[in-house]
């Protein structure tokens, strides 16, 4: 398609293409942007709109950053040269003694110049190079074999997708560096897994490895990660005199390389560096444990060679951590806004790094068991990356014999609720629909564009009327007044008349979006309709046995105990007979019992990319009312890839698999004789 694009449409493409990169580098890689995101956000999609439009797309392009559709596994890759561990320092005599078995290998006495950088504490990468394009990325593995995660790795914005021009391109090369996780994205990562009820990261390091590990490379996409480049292995058409010589032009070819890397000669100097380096690690966005130190000439480095797993020529100087002990005086149990329990230990307060910590996450309870943490112990606690305590050790031998575990609570310490726990998961949650823990964002759900969809209702209002004492949970939602509105900011006379208005319209609801409004665990909207379709009445679901939810087709084992749970809890049967008491009136057009002989859409699968002419959301319930599924991903099985403008990766994955395409007007043909039989 290339040699059909006009010459001028290409030189744009191409241009657009290298100033964009350009303009990622110096915002992700050098941090100092030179034009706004929306001048930014302007070029790219223009960009967008040339590639689509002429089919022509750079390999280089920044519109390949984007996820790919779901791997099935990680293929293996093996290193061309392995990718050894270093030994390791922990005190000055350590690193003189490193220095001086240098010297005795060398059979010199003459100072050793050496390079002083941190020691990132994150994944371990291998990027190989063809011809300055990425060709393929792995992790470490087992130094030897690693695995194949290079449509992940490519959508990390401070990847180069191709070598700078500034440079010497080589014919081959392997940049190796450390995909890691700013602190604050990694407490920010934590906070927005703890609301959807997903068991937190323990550390910045964690997070990064289990964020390039992930098969469905979107969600790698959508997590800040960064990458600093420190080395190489193999490489063809180019070499380098020294690591200060590699670390000059990788910087020039725009990798992102070490926040800080210092040439010394001598050990004394070295010995200097590392303590500026540990007294500096405060003020790095990153964690650090440690320093790593190299002779920074490579022929000597060649001369000093290899052990079996570390190299002779470089070592790890890890800073000492910042640790205390300290007496557990109790260990409670926090709700989060999902109603996941978290259990947190209270402490005697201690000073670590300047800081007196008096409580710190355990985490979970099958983290409390494996650490075997009780009531009364005496513990190590540190500070990982100098911002979050963690107890890492139980000091066993100060135990009294009056230790007490903490169990996992049958009831929420909150509002009395039962708690569950599935099988095969650390998470353990309040289903009570009353918690004052989870309410806002109970109500934020209740009220969202899939369940009730309250116009007007947002985050912001929710927060503001639960700050007010105005709802203390949904069903106050109905309660409210005209005049409790018009006191509040950003309510005038309309505003309020209008949220009053909305409030009113959503007490008309199908079955499934309220089952969907509820928030019941596992039970998410496609959940719901296949309840709709199976009970005719809500109150049909009440005291319902997980054996007959379990007698629906597609229902498993973990939907069918939580809606089994949900509806078995009094307190929660209650809330449901107030909310119908208050107007609430709930219709059914979903239920099969009704239907007569097949569904025209039945047993078919539907995605839709793109966007339509109707809201997407309006066009799945046409297709599900028809008995058709509408699904969020391609997959083999799937009937039909509805096609919007502006389509996404799901139109490529349907080509792919051999998946049949047909536009939203297709569709409207293909359900038009059956468009009567369905009810908003």
């Amino acid at each position: 398609m290339t040699s059909m694009v006009n010459k001028d449409i290409k030189h744009e493409i191409e241009k657009l293409v290298k100033d964009l990169n350009y303009h990622s580098y110096r915002y992700y890689v050098l941090d100092s942007p030179v034009i706004s995101d929306e001048e930014y956000d302007k070029l790219y999609f223009r960009l967008k709109k040339l590639e689509e439009q002429y089919h022509y797309i750079p390999p280089d392009s920044p519109t390949q950053r984007v996820g790919a559709p779901p791997l099935d596994k990680f293929e293996k890759v093996k290193h061309t040269e392995p990718m050894l561990s270093l030994d390791n320092a922990f005190s000055s005599d350590d690193m003189e003694e490193f220095d001086k078995r240098i010297k005795k290998l060398l059979k010199s006495d003459e100072d050793i110049e050496y390079t002083v950088e941190p020691k990132y504490d994150g994944l371990a990468i291998e990027l190989t190079y063809k011809d300055g394009l990425l060709y393929k990325a792995s992790t470490r593995g087992d130094g030897y074999e690693g695995e194949d995660v290079t449509t992940n790795i490519r959508t990390l914005k401070s990847v180069p997708i191709k070598i700078g021009e500034a440079v010497r391109i080589p014919d081959e090369i392997d940049i190796r560096g450390e995909v890691y996780m700013d602190i604050k994205d990694f407490e920010s990562l934590n906070r927005e897994r703890e609301k959807k009820g997903e068991p937190s990261f323990a550390n910045p390091r964690n997070a990064a490895a289990g964020s390039i590990r992930q098969l469905d490379s979107s969600i790698t996409a959508a997590r800040r990660l960064h990458l600093a480049c420190y080395g190489t292995g193999s490489k063809k058409g180019i070499d380098f005199k020294s690591q200060s010589d590699l670390i000059e032009w990788l910087g020039k070819a725009r990798f992102p390389v070490p926040a800080a890397v210092k040439i010394v000669n001598g050990i004394d100097k070295v010995i200097r560096a590392i303590k500026e380096l540990e007294e500096k690690r405060k003020s790095f966005s990153f964690e650090t444990d440690g320093a790593v130190i190299k002779v920074n000439d490579f022929a000597l480095q060649r001369l000093l060679g290899m052990k079996t797993r570390e190299p002779r020529w470089a070592i790890a100087y890890k800073f000492t951590a910042h640790q205390g002990i300290t007496r557990i005086k109790d260990i409670q149990g926090s709700v989060g806004r999902t109603g996941v329990i978290t259990p947190f230990a209270i402490f005697e307060p201690v000073r670590i790094g300047g800081v007196t910590v008096s409580r710190s996450t355990l985490h979970n309870w099958d983290e409390m068991e494996r650490k075997d943490i009780r009531i009364g112990d005496t513990v190590v606690v540190e500070r990982a990356g100098d911002v979050i305590p963690h107890v890492i050790a139980v000091i066993k031998d100060k135990r009294t014999g009056g230790e007490r575990p903490f169990p996992v609570p049958d009831k929420c310490p909150v509002c009395g609720s039962k708690v569950v726990r599935e099988e095969g998961e650390v998470a353990v949650r309040c289903i009570g629909l009353n918690c004052p823990a989870q309410v806002r964002e109970k109500i934020f759900h209740f009220a969202s564009r899939g369940a009730l969809d309250i116009e007007g209702l947002g985050e912001k209002n929710v927060e503001l009327f639960y700050s007010h004492g105005l709802v203390h949970n949904f069903v106050d939602l109905f309660k409210l007044k005209k005049g409790d509105l018009l006191d509040l900011p950003r309510f005038a006379e309309k505003s309020a008349q209008n949220l009053i208005d909305a409030v009113e319209k959503a007490k008309d609801i199908t079955l499934a979006r309220f089952l969907f409004a509820l928030g019941i665990l596992q039970v998410g909207e496609y959940a719901s309709k296949l309840l709709a379709r199976n009970f005719e009445n809500l109150e049909d679901l009440y005291h319902v046995k997980a054996e007959r939810i379990l007698r629906i087709k597609q229902m498993g084992e973990k939907i069918a105990c939580s809606v089994s749970d949900f509806f078995n809890d009094p307190e929660n049967l209650h809330t449901l007979k107030t909310l119908q008491s208050l107007g609430l009136k709930i219709a059914n057009p979903d239920f099969e019992g009704k239907a007569k002989g097949k569904r025209p859409l039945e047993g078919l699968t539907f995605v839709i990319t793109g966007t339509l002419s109707q809201p997407r959301n309006e066009v799945e319930e046409l297709i599900e009312s028809l008995g058709g599924h509408a699904a969020s991903s391609v997959s083999k099985s799937t009937g039909y890839v509805v096609v919007g403008t502006e389509p996404g990766s799901k139109l490529q994955k349907a080509r792919t698999l051999g998946v049949k395409t047909i536009s939203y007007d297709e569709l409207l043909r293909l359900i038009e004789p059956h468009k009567g039989d369905f009810k908003d």
